[in-house]
């Protein structure tokens, strides 16, 4: 009897046996061409005398890249990396403390992420400073989760996340307002950048607890950056309490190193544009 797994190889088969060879398609043999020449772009070799499927050497990036359409990560993030997070970077004695204890934190966190995960324990980073390190933070995690554990993670802002919403309401969009809180409910990791930014009303409170209340009855991980204490959040209670039970707190230092990290850059730039 065929199985589902045999139903899905004989498709496989079936689509890799209509694909023209590369000596039959000149415009895949074009050095400018996106498409793998060895597969075709299905992702997978078809071995001929064998009737057998391997994946192809060119799937893992193709699953990565697809992993970042979907978390929307922006392009400035999409290089971030928890191994060049600068802790040294900050001027002021305490604010090096704390960082050097909240990348402790996180590094023990995302050491038990499978724990953490089975949980549905995610993080929530705060600080009153602007451009203190979360919102790069945050990126760094998306990109650790996304390469090294093979997570699916979308990152937005809330802001971003109302105005999309809003943008449903266009005849003109073909996404449906309920598609996209099913996309932010479902996806395994949600990281809301500056969470509590935005202009707080009953429909606002009401979107944000259908995402957060279905991601936490689901044990789904949610990461949260925020300029606001969690005890002085102003949403409603029924939110506050699941943050409060599924998330870590962890604050970052009073202090903006955001000049600090342009200063650095031109400098960079200045030695390289010097050198040539």
């Amino acid at each position: 009897m065929e199985t589902e797994l045999d139903r899905t190889l004989n498709q496989i088969r079936t689509t890799l046996s209509h694909r023209q060879s590369p000596q039959e398609s000149p415009e895949t043999d074009s050095k400018d061409s996106d498409v793998c020449p060895d597969c075709q772009g299905t992702t997978w070799i078809l071995d001929k005398k064998t009737n057998s499927v391997t994946p192809c050497k060119c799937r893992d990036k193709t699953i990565m890249d697809r992993r970042l359409r979907f978390a929307a990560l922006p392009e400035a993030f999409r290089e971030m990396d928890l191994k060049t997070f600068r802790t040294d970077i900050y001027q002021i004695p305490e604010s090096r403390d704390k960082i050097k204890g909240a990348c402790q934190v996180i590094k023990t966190y995302l050491d038990n992420f499978s724990q953490m995960q089975g949980r549905g324990i995610g993080l929530y980073m705060w600080s009153n400073a602007k451009g203190s390190g979360k919102t790069r933070m945050a990126a760094s995690i998306a990109n650790y989760l996304m390469r090294e554990k093979g997570v699916q993670v979308k990152f937005s802002t809330s802001l971003n996340i109302i105005q999309e919403i809003k943008n449903t309401w266009d005849d003109k969009e073909k996404k449906s307002e309920s598609r996209l809180l099913d996309a932010l409910s479902t996806a395994e990791v949600l990281i809301i950048d500056d969470f509590g930014m935005e202009q707080l009303t009953a429909w606002i409170n009401s979107k944000f607890f259908q995402v957060l209340n279905e991601r936490y009855i689901n044990n789904r991980v949610t990461i949260l950056t925020s300029n606001i204490p969690f005890e002085n959040l102003e949403y409603d209670d029924r939110i506050t309490d699941r943050i409060g039970e599924k998330m870590l707190k962890i604050a970052f230092p009073e202090e903006s190193i955001r000049k600090i990290i342009s200063k650095n850059n031109n400098a960079q730039m200045l030695g390289m544009l010097a050198k040539q």
